[in-house]
């Protein structure tokens, strides 16, 4: 008993892993989309329960209204208005297979670079208490991330919105041509 006292988060950090890695799998390895939509859900809410785990409620609650909610509902529309049957006929990407090997190499290169610099990307203690003291006053975790997301990143979180809004019409255009 005392075992799982002691590594008990550390045990919850590795089921959580485990059900993001396996959603993840699924959601690339899975024939049926509706099958890999509920794999993607499964991948989102292990993720919120990392983030919840790291006591950030915030992050963690915005990922299960926004991802696991709102987004998961658009996949499951575009899915449900897409004629699937049509789509299994035709070979959409048999095309653009060579730009998508290029691309994902690209993808690998990307995540061996970023692991080879985390080392050094990992925070210090200064830095994740500076987050939660605005003006040298200590707030709380939504207070500290709005203040950071709106002082700090307002152009990156603008252009992320605005990401979002033409893959929605896209998604809107692919399944009224569907």
């Amino acid at each position: 008993m005392s075992f799982l006292v002691a590594h008990g988060s550390a045990l919850l950090f590795y089921l959580f892993a485990g059900l993001v890695l396996a959603g993840a799998v699924g959601v690339v390895t899975l024939r049926n989309p509706m099958y890999g939509a509920l794999s993607l859900l499964g991948a989102f809410l292990g993720v919120a329960a990392l983030f919840l785990l790291r006591h950030a409620e915030f992050v963690g609650l915005v990922q299960i209204f926004v991802y696991g909610g709102g987004v998961m509902v658009l996949f499951l529309f575009v899915i449900m208005l897409v004629n699937l049957h049509r789509l299994q006929e035709s070979r959409m990407f048999a095309s653009t297979a060579p730009l998508a090997a290029v691309v994902g190499a690209l993808l690998v290169g990307l995540i061996v670079w970023a692991l080879a610099q985390a080392p050094r990307a990992v925070p210090t203690v200064a830095a994740s208490t500076s987050l939660r003291s605005i003006a040298g006053a200590t707030a709380g975790n939504s207070e500290a991330v709005a203040w950071v997301l709106f002082k700090d990143y307002l152009v990156p979180f603008e252009i992320a919105s605005v990401f979002l809004l033409v893959a929605m019409i896209g998604a809107v255009v692919l399944g009224r041509k569907g």
